[in-house]
């Protein structure tokens, strides 16, 4: 796999956490199915960054491990494993891994945390791989396939 790839990952990841995942975190948070709101502007410890860049730095981190995965598994429909990664990778991570490095309770077992995870991080997954497909499709020219699929 090549460099261009991996970055296009990570700006897909990055672009996706802002667009999809806080686009769904607003309509969520305005239907009430959301308790915070999205887009936090808040300073996030350690560097002070506003939290909707430190989770969309993440989404870009994300982002690679998603091309990487892709470009392992070459068969697998891509938009279905993408929304399949972000829904259960990410979700499983957020309520297990960054709890236990904030020092907060783990939050396995709360279903609620489960269907807004799996739901905005399946935005992620989706819209992911949507930008990665548009981004190979402009880096490839006009008339030829993209490798994503």
């Amino acid at each position: 796999m090549d460099v261009k790839r991996l970055l296009i990952g990570f700006a897909a990841g990055f672009l996706a956490t802002l667009i999809f995942h806080q686009g769904l975190a607003f309509l969520m948070h305005q239907m009430g199915a959301l308790p915070g709101p999205p887009y936090n502007m808040a300073a996030r410890p350690p560097f002070g960054v506003p939290s909707v860049l430190s989770i969309s730095f993440w989404g870009g981190v994300w982002g690679v491990l998603l091309a990487l995965l892709l470009a392992s598994r070459p068969n697998w429909p891509a938009i279905p494993t993408a929304i399949v990664f972000g829904a259960v990778a990410l979700t499983i991570v957020a309520l297990t891994v960054v709890p236990l490095i904030r020092g907060t309770p783990i939050a396995l077992f709360d279903p609620n945390r489960w269907w807004r995870g799996g739901l905005l991080n399946g935005a992620w997954g989706l819209g992911t791989v949507l930008l990665m497909m548009l981004a190979e499709r402009v880096q490839a020219g006009p008339n030829t396939e993209s490798s994503t699929r």
